[in-house]
């Protein structure tokens, strides 16, 4: 996502008493929690010019088992006032009686409906299939697949069933196929794809009628309907134009993970949640590296951290203040260019560290954000 695309969020600092703008910073587990203090070093205000204050939440697998998952209600408590959020990798567990996932958690006390992941090029990286231009994810965040009552029963002739009862409602589909509608508008792109509604014309179907009525809303927006297959069997094709592809939770997870790997690594974008308004606007945004917390690369300094700085870039870029943006644009730029001069960690194909990387982005935006300054223009 680039920061001139998303909506501002409203500014409700007392004037007479302003405090900072606060980012709620949830801390993770191994290499998660390593690549958000990245972020947070180039968050810093020296950095980027402009206060900034943080409050932070420890969502480390031991803490949540220790609280019982009180600190992850307490996380979400504090997104919903400040309306941003910073999220390092956490570990689920696997055992049904333990403290499961916190990101479901918090989509659900946040109201996080949609999830937007954008796949853009990485310059000086060559990407396996020829793209170009951003291609952005726009997906259910909720119900679907995920969550769905499960069971198995013996059949008469001794066999075994598995069943699921899978849920979606109207006001999710609307919400998801009306963001994609105003994404696609602010990136020049076109809407892309959609659900198999010819095998499922009651379940399916519901989104792809209002995906329908979002078009009609949206004239302006270029409208190229799909079937899911057929989307993931053209985007090898419709990859040199800018697409938004709205999705159901399961469908948009899975062409998730594939569009970012078409651009040559997952560490080039952030992820969003949001919560959005009755408007459709971002009411709270939570940002976080779409990789998990691999645990490979714990403790030896090698670990890609461009995902996690976007994801900081990200939260900037909805703050309405113009030295947030003007920052997050910095951070943005900062990244891509480093990458671009040959600052690369190993999966790049480089022998950079970790840290040496944030060094160069942190030096690079401070370069910048100082020259716009002397200049006198406004970037963000």
């Amino acid at each position: 996502m680039n920061p001139s695309d998303t909506h501002s969020l409203s500014n409700r600092h007392d004037a007479a008493h302003p405090s900072p703008p606060t980012i709620v910073v949830m801390e993770g587990d191994q290499t998660g929690q390593e690549l958000l203090e990245e972020a947070l070093r180039v968050l810093h205000p020296d950095v980027i010019g402009a206060p900034l204050a943080f409050e932070r939440y420890d969502l480390s697998l031991e803490n949540r088992r220790r609280t019982r998952n009180q600190v992850v209600y307490e996380a979400a408590q504090a997104m919903r006032k400040h309306r941003l959020g910073l999220k390092a990798a956490t570990i689920t567990p696997e055992a049904k009686e333990d403290v499961g996932s916190p990101n479901a958690i918090l989509r659900k006390e946040i109201n996080g409906t949609v999830i937007v992941r954008t796949g853009r090029r990485i310059p000086g990286i060559a990407p396996p299939v020829g793209v170009f231009s951003p291609i952005s994810v726009v997906r259910m965040a909720v119900d679907d697949a995920y969550g769905a009552r499960e069971w198995r029963e013996a059949s008469e002739d001794g066999d075994e069933i598995a069943y699921r009862t899978e849920r979606i409602s109207r006001k999710i589909c609307h919400g998801v196929a009306e963001y994609a509608f105003q994404h696609a508008k602010r990136l020049g792109a076109k809407v892309f794809g959609g659900p198999k509604f010819t095998v499922s014309p009651i379940y399916e179907g519901m989104f792809k009628e209002e995906l329908d009525e979002a078009a009609r809303r949206h004239p302006d927006v270029e409208y190229d309907p799909q079937l899911i297959d057929a989307t993931y069997a053209l985007l090898l094709v419709k990859a040199g134009e800018p697409l938004v592809i709205p999705a159901l939770n399961r469908d948009g997870d899975c062409l998730s993970d594939l569009v970012l790997q078409m651009f040559g690594s997952i560490a080039g974008s952030e992820s969003i949640l949001l919560s959005l308004d009755e408007s459709f606007r971002p009411q709270v945004i939570m940002a976080e590296a779409p990789h998990g917390t691999a645990p490979s690369l714990f403790g030896k300094n090698i670990a890609n951290p461009m995902a996690m700085i976007l994801a900081g870039a990200a939260l900037l870029a909805y703050h309405e203040e113009r030295a947030l943006q003007t920052a997050s644009r910095a951070i943005y730029e900062a990244t891509l260019e480093a990458v671009m001069m040959g600052v690369r960690t190993p999966d790049l194909g480089g022998g950079t560290t970790t840290t040496e990387f944030t060094d160069n982005v942190i030096s690079r935006v401070r370069t910048k954000l100082e020259v716009w300054s002397t200049l006198g223009e406004s970037r963000g």
